[in-house]
């Protein structure tokens, strides 16, 4: 058995967990706290080691895998949607390793959770192209073709009628505008059958903490393609993060 700690960095909350990596299962509770206002670095990277400390500190060998809301490229932080800008071309890995004391694997989060989903999950097995979505404070996405995640697909910035698709389609639209789950699927409607047009996939995977209430709100949903809920809800970043830690840092 494999063992590697798994950090989720959410615009709303930041979870951790201890993972079993071979078999993609949390071995311990997860912890979470929220994300400080403002999403600030300094306040983040504090709250993601008291995170670890309510675990009980990073086990001695274990490895560490931190996912994050941003495109990451080569350590660095190029975006910031639902966080404070400061983040943007911040050399972020360096940053959360030197806090921790030890080497991390540092990944955009919803390609964590594809990368969960598509090992452990609802994409296990699955050809074709397959878009997964992380429906949250954002809309996160990873796509995965025959297999490979192809990284940093940000397809919750597309613009739909003059709006960014996940200011009116995430989870947090819903609760902002106090949405029926009716009212909701129309919007979920429009975005999932925009990507449709664009990209074809054999398959969609929603995530987040709204999966487990999928059956509220998918079967509204009028697609051609297949459209489930992700496996792992929302501990699929944290399994996600943490199964690359164990690859990139055994």
């Amino acid at each position: 058995m494999a063992v590697a700690l798994g950090v989720d960095i959410g615009g709303t909350g930041i979870k951790a967990a201890i993972v079993d990596t071979t078999a993609g299962e949390l071995l311990t509770d997860r912890v979470k706290l929220f994300t400080p206002k403002g999403g600030e670095p300094k306040p983040i990277i504090e709250t993601t080691l008291q995170v670890i400390d309510k675990l009980g500190g990073v086990p001695k060998g274990d490895s560490v895998g931190i996912c994050f809301p941003s495109i990451v490229k080569n350590g660095r932080t190029l975006t910031a949607n639902n966080i404070s800008k400061k983040w943007i071309d911040l050399d972020a890995e360096r940053l959360f390793e030197k806090a921790i004391g030890r080497p991390i694997s540092f990944i955009n989060d919803a390609d964590a959770a594809g990368y969960a989903e598509l090992h452990y999950g609802a994409a296990n097995n699955v050809s074709g192209l397959i878009i997964v979505t992380t429906l949250g404070t954002g809309i996160g996405s990873a796509m995965i073709w025959n297999g490979q995640l192809v990284p940093n697909a940000e397809l919750g910035s597309l613009e739909l009628g003059g709006h960014m698709a996940e200011k009116r389609a995430a989870y947090s639209a819903m609760e902002r505008d106090k949405l029926s789950w009716k009212q909701w699927a129309k919007r979920l409607q429009h975005y999932y059958e925009h990507l449709e047009r664009l990209f074809s996939p054999d398959l969609f995977v929603v995530g987040g903490g709204v999966a487990k209430s999928a059956d509220s709100f998918l079967p509204l949903l009028k697609l051609r393609t297949p459209i489930i809920p992700a496996r792992h809800l929302n501990n699929a970043g944290i399994i996600g993060a943490a199964a690359l830690a164990s690859i990139s840092h055994p």
